[in-house]
């Protein structure tokens, strides 16, 4: 840790992804709460992840522009503020297009939070660092089942448990501005967002990669399963295979904390494994612990296969990120970043619209099917993208090969 960078600084950073994880684990167990307030049908939430994600690839693209402009403590502050409106405006939401419009304002606080920190924790530390760093937003994920099923037991509505989270991102807020002056200058913060500049390639170039278009689909899937789960493994639990509510939020819960545990176990593992090796194993604990899910040969077997699903789905995002360049060329990388975090924002929103649209329609055990296929997709495509990977590399010269070897696995989301 440098010296411009206080423990007290890093403290925030870390909490401020803690606060990332708290809303994806509220909707699930709040979700069922939600939808008879509003007298919904199973495919709203669709309309409410739409908005949200909307509000996030804004912030996101906006995010270099915003931090050349203005300290990384000011905006992080601005983007606590303004989830925290939107949060507390979940709370005290008359109907259910007001808690849908607010779900512009929650995108856009996280993805700022998102680029700001990231920007932050990737220009002041080591890359193990940002691993712990994304390891925090499954901590938050885990605990906001755990809060909202606490809520909910004790009869005060889900509305008291958003409100609870929103008066901690305004506490965070006041954290970030208290501390202002001593995050990175303006200067600092340009040169921390001049890795993610354009590259020589155009992007219409990039989308012409093989490897480029494979690895945005894989995005678009995972995190659509990722997404999918925590959205509505609750619903699946508790109303459809008649679960206690608090069961069923432990076992959601669980499977947060299994996601952390296995970034922070590849991360441990990823001087010993290749990473390939770690990406085929998690795709296979996946595509099992869907299958466990959906089939659940006794009861009880279904709650493993969702901790399973979690422990599985840690290492994927970040493998699938570290290896990029060294998948599509040089030239091409920063592109592919870009059209992957895209690819990986509309799989958020819409999987799991599309598998609310489906438990609507066809009942809640379409789920477990559901996730089997999409985990059985993923592996074909990732399947795909390393025979595509070959390509770009084939075109680089030999020491841009052996850079890229060298630096294939040294980093983690």
């Amino acid at each position: 840790m440098t010296r411009r960078s206080p423990l007290v600084l890093l403290a925030l950073a870390y909490l401020g992804f803690v606060s990332l994880g708290l809303p994806d684990g509220l909707l699930g167990v709040a979700w069922p709460a939600m939808r008879a307030r509003f007298a919904l049908p199973q495919g709203a939430l669709g309309a409410l992840l739409a908005t949200a994600t909307a509000g996030y690839v804004a912030a996101s693209f906006a995010a270099g522009r915003l931090l050349r402009r203005m300290r990384i403590g000011g905006l992080l502050a601005l983007s606590c503020l303004t989830t925290a409106a939107s949060l507390l405006g979940y709370a005290s939401a008359p109907a259910w297009l007001v808690v849908v419009a607010w779900g512009v304002l929650a995108g856009l606080g996280a993805g700022a939070i998102d680029a700001g920190i990231n920007a932050y924790v990737a220009s002041q530390h080591s890359a193990r660092t940002v691993n712990w760093l994304h390891a925090c937003y499954g901590i938050g994920a885990a605990a906001g089942p755990a809060l909202m099923s606490a809520v909910l037991a004790r009869g005060l509505g889900w509305e008291r448990g958003y409100a609870i989270v929103g008066g901690a991102q305004l506490a965070l807020a006041v954290g970030f501005a208290a501390t202002y002056g001593r995050w990175p200058s303006r200067a600092e913060a340009a040169a921390a967002d001049a890795p993610h500049a354009p590259t020589a390639e155009t992007l219409r170039a990039t989308l012409r990669v093989p490897a480029a278009r494979w690895g945005a689909a894989a995005f678009f899937v995972y995190t659509g399963i990722e997404a999918g789960v925590g959205a509505w493994s609750y619903s699946l639990l508790a109303m459809g295979r008649g679960f206690a509510m608090d069961v069923a939020a432990f076992w959601v819960s669980a499977f947060w904390v299994g996601l952390t545990a296995g970034r922070v176990l590849a991360g441990a593992l990823a001087h010993r494994l290749r990473p390939g090796a770690i990406l085929r194993l998690a795709l296979g604990g996946l595509v099992a612990g869907t299958t466990l899910v959906w089939l659940a040969p006794v009861r009880g077997a279904e709650l493993v296969g969702l901790a399973g699903v979690g422990l599985a789905c840690g290492p994927i995002f970040p493998t699938l990120i570290a290896t990029t360049p060294s998948r599509v060329g040089p030239g091409h990388a920063a592109n592919a970043v870009g059209v992957q975090i895209a690819a990986a924002a509309l799989g958020q929103s819409g999987l799991p619209a599309a598998l609310g649209f489906l438990a609507g329609a066809f009942g809640l055990e379409t789920i477990g099917p559901f996730l089997a296929l999409a985990a059985l997709a993923l592996a074909g495509i990732a399947a795909a993208l390393r025979h595509a990977a070959a390509q770009p590399a084939a075109r680089a010269p030999p020491s841009a090969r052996r850079t890229f070897a060298r630096a294939r696995w040294s980093r983690t989301r």
